[in-house]
């Protein structure tokens, strides 16, 4: 099984979606990179894109046709100023002319040239085509986005990501091996998944993205509890982290994220103002990823909200003196328990319903509270075990295609989980565990094969059509 990272868990990207939008954005990327690799790029004239099965199904709510039309342009979705999304998408819609690469002009209708098709194919349910015409020759290319921003080629027979193949001094396939190894070397998860990373960056690199991370995430809470409105769709979903923060922050000013996460360490908490605070910085970054703002996939972007929310508990309410290291420890294990699902099942909700996403995120934040709390490593598996046993399940039924109802408080709940299953963990003796992480993993991946496909991110189950999109 190939390494993955944990900056491969944990990316910075553009909502809504990790897999409608992130995926297609970087699948754009990647055949740029084709064409230009095969000396095509500069003969190209005409383009045209396919989108298939769970992208053609939700594509417009999850904006996965304006995602195709930023990576066709050459925008960058970790460094594009979100505030020009819908300037460089109006003048393409406008003009009918794609600055291809931000290289060469051409001829291109958005409403024509994306082409939204119902039937899936058989690799994966999220499949994208695309076709450019060059030296009067049709050249075609098929990406698939399998979660997280994750994107391969059913021929390819490599890794889907693009580290250099490298004896990891640890391997990790499943939760038992990285017990293992914790038991060996008497380490924590977190030390050990350092010393892996340690063969793709330098140590002063995994601190600086460490930290460009958790300063995404901060700046997405910061962002959206000071953002009103209406959210874009046409849900017209109100935004509710604004005045939920209103009502809990009190007279302390500030004027920067961190100056603001000082701040409400100051202010009284009682044990609902606890379950409003996780629920407020959880609503806060859905609430940016349902407006093309910049989130952490983590695992998807549409469970974005958890692991921030657990994280900012810790930070503001569970330990006042919490730092970096304390941030970096958290990333750290998080990214490995996320790997371990990626690996055994799937954080696809188009492969696995939402108990990919929600469950996933849920279980990657309650191991690494977990670890901040002091538990072993036994109870940070436990406490994984726990939050993704009461996920199992969890169908994915986004009301209109949008990644908003009932997805935005869907994580709230999830970071609530996430905290009662590490409190829960760590009042467990691992030697009488019933449930192995493992075991979960495998039932996870069991119910996703057995799921309909109508409950896995197609808007044709549950309260996709429970629900009409007259009643909102």
């Amino acid at each position: 099984m190939e390494y993955i990272s944990v900056f491969d868990m944990l990316k910075i990207g553009v909502g809504p979606s990790s897999s409608h939008t992130l995926g297609p954005w970087r699948a754009a990327e990647s055949w740029i990179e084709e064409l230009k690799a095969t000396d095509l790029f500069d003969a190209v004239t005409s383009i045209k894109v396919d989108l298939y099965g769970s992208l053609s199904l939700t594509g417009k709510g999850h904006a996965t046709d304006l995602a195709v039309l930023l990576g066709l342009y050459g925008a960058d979705p970790e460094t594009v100023p979100t505030e020009s999304i819908s300037t460089i998408v109006s003048s393409i819609n406008e003009q009918e002319v794609l600055n291809f690469n931000q290289e060469k002009e051409i001829s291109f209708t958005p409403s024509k040239d994306i082409i939204f098709n119902s039937d899936f194919l058989p690799f994966h349910p999220n499949g994208i085509t695309f076709h450019a015409v060059a030296n009067h020759k049709i050249y075609s290319s098929t990406f698939y986005s399998i979660g997280g921003g994750f994107v391969v080629k059913e021929e390819e027979t490599h890794s889907d990501t693009d580290h250099p193949i490298r004896i990891f001094p640890f391997p990790i396939n499943k939760a038992t091996d990285l017990i293992d190894f914790c038991n060996q070397e008497q380490k924590k998860i977190s030390e050990i998944v350092l010393l892996n990373e340690t063969l793709l960056r330098f140590p002063e690199e995994i601190d600086a993205e460490l930290r460009r991370v958790w300063n995404t995430m901060l700046e997405c809470m910061y962002t959206g509890c000071h953002t009103t409105g209406i959210l874009p769709g046409g849900l017209n979903v109100k935004r509710r982290a604004y005045d939920i923060h209103q009502k809990l922050k009190g007279d302390l000013p500030y004027n920067s994220p961190e100056d603001w996460l000082q701040k409400i360490r100051k202010t009284t908490v009682k044990f609902r103002q606890i379950f409003k605070w996780v629920s407020c910085f959880a609503l806060a970054v859905n609430e940016v990823n349902a407006s093309l703002g910049r989130v952490v996939t983590a695992p998807t972007n549409g469970s974005a909200g958890v692991i921030p929310a657990v994280l900012m508990y810790y930070m503001v309410i569970e330990n006042h003196k919490a730092d970096f290291s304390h941030i970096k420890r958290f990333l750290l294990v998080a990214g490995e328990i996320g790997s371990i699902f990626k690996k055994g099942a799937t954080i696809s909700a188009a492969m696995g319903g939402c108990q990919a996403e929600i469950g996933v995120s849920s279980a990657m934040a309650a191991g690494a509270l977990t670890e901040l709390y002091g538990g072993s490593p036994e109870q940070v598996m436990i406490a994984a075990e726990i939050a993704m046993e009461h996920h199992l399940g969890l169908t994915c039924d986004p009301i209109g295609g949008l990644v908003q109802v009932p997805c935005i408080e869907r994580n709230s709940m999830g970071a609530i989980k996430a905290i009662n299953a590490a409190e829960l963990a760590m009042e467990t003796n691992p030697e009488d565990v019933k449930v192995p992480l493992d075991k979960v993993v495998n039932t996870m991946w069991e119910t996703a094969k057995d799921m309909n496909s109508k409950y896995k991110e197609t808007s044709e189950g549950g309260l996709a059509v429970g629900v009409n999109l007259a009643d909102c």
